[in-house]
C-alpha cells in the first residue's frame, strides 16, 4: 500500500481515525471540495463529454470546447480560463433544461461514485448541526442537485457560475473558485476561517490554508506531497461498492 511509504510525520488516518479527528475537535462549519472529495473522479469534465455526446450542445460548441479541453491538457489554457469556459458554453441554453440533464447526469453516472465514508461523514456532521458548505469549480447547477445527498444545501455552495436572465443562461460569468479564488468565494460568503476543510488536488490548497483543521482526501500527487510539507493529515476513502 503507497500508504505504508509515507513519513510517519504525515500521518494517513484509517477511516476510525478520521471520523474520530474530526468529530473531537468540535467543528461549527466544515468546507468540502466535491470533484475527487465526495465522489470519485472530475464531475465538470465528465459533464462536459456527456453534453456533447448527448446533444446537448451544438456541434458548432462542441467542437470549439474540444478543441479548448485539448489545448488545457497542453498546459495552453489555466485551470480558471478552462473552468469559466465549462460553463459559458452552456449560454442560451435554458436554466430549467440544464437543470434536467445535470439531474440526469449525476443520477446515472457520479451517484455510483461517491465515496460511502464521505457520505456517512456529511451525515455525521449534518446530525451533529454542524453548517456545511461545498465549494467547486464545476458547474453550479450540477454541484446544487449532486450535493443535497450531503445535507448540503444551494445556498451553501460556491461554485462555477454564469448570470441567468428570464430563465436563460448567459456568457457572464458570477464566480469560478479555483486556486486561490476558492478561500475568496469563502470570504465574500463570510466564512473566512472555516474549522474543517477537506479537498483532494492541488486547486483547494487556498482553501485548506485557511482551515483551522485541513484535510487532503483522496490526494493528487500535487496535494500528497504539499500535505507531507506541512502536516497536513491525509485520508483515502475506498472507491465505491470496492
Amino acid at each position: 500500500m503507497a500508504q505504508e511509504l509515507l513519513s510517519p510525520l504525515t500521518p494517513t488516518l484509517t477511516t476510525e481515525q478520521f471520523f474520530h479527528r474530526i468529530e473531537s475537535s468540535h467543528p461549527r462549519v466544515a468546507v468540502f471540495d466535491c470533484d475527487g472529495t465526495l465522489w470519485s473522479g472530475d464531475a465538470g469534465s465528465d459533464f462536459m463529454r456527456w453534453s456533447m455526446d448527448s446533444g446537448l450542445l451544438s456541434r458548432e460548441a462542441c467542437d470549439w470546447m474540444d478543441a479548448r479541453y485539448r489545448a488545457y491538457l497542453r498546459g495552453e489554457v489555466s485551470e480558471l480560463a478552462i473552468c469559466g469556459e465549462m460553463v459559458q458554453i452552456y449560454r442560451d441554453l435554458r436554466e430549467a433544461e440544464l437543470r434536467r440533464a445535470t439531474h440526469l447526469f449525476f443520477e446515472s453516472t457520479i451517484r455510483p461514485r461517491i465515496f460511502p465514508e464521505m457520505q456517512q461523514l456529511c451525515d455525521r456532521l449534518h446530525a451533529a448541526e454542524v453548517t456545511l458548505w461545498a465549494v467547486s469549480s464545476t458547474n453550479n447547477w450540477l454541484i446544487e442537485d449532486a450535493v443535497k445527498d450531503f445535507s448540503i444545501p444551494a445556498e451553501r455552495v460556491l461554485a462555477a457560475r454564469a448570470r441567468v436572465t428570464n430563465g436563460l443562461i448567459q456568457a457572464e460569468l458570477l464566480d469560478v473558485p479555483t486556486d486561490e479564488g476558492k478561500a475568496a468565494s469563502l470570504a465574500r460568503a463570510g466564512v473566512e476561517r472555516p474549522d474543517a476543510v477537506f479537498g483532494n488536488s492541488i486547486h483547494d490548497a487556498a482553501m485548506l490554508a485557511i482551515a483551522r483543521h485541513p484535510f487532503a482526501v483522496n490526494p493528487s500527487p500535487a496535494l500528497r506531497e504539499l500535505a507531507a510539507a506541512r502536516g497536513w493529515p491525509m485520508f483515502q476513502p475506498r472507491l465505491p461498492h470496492a
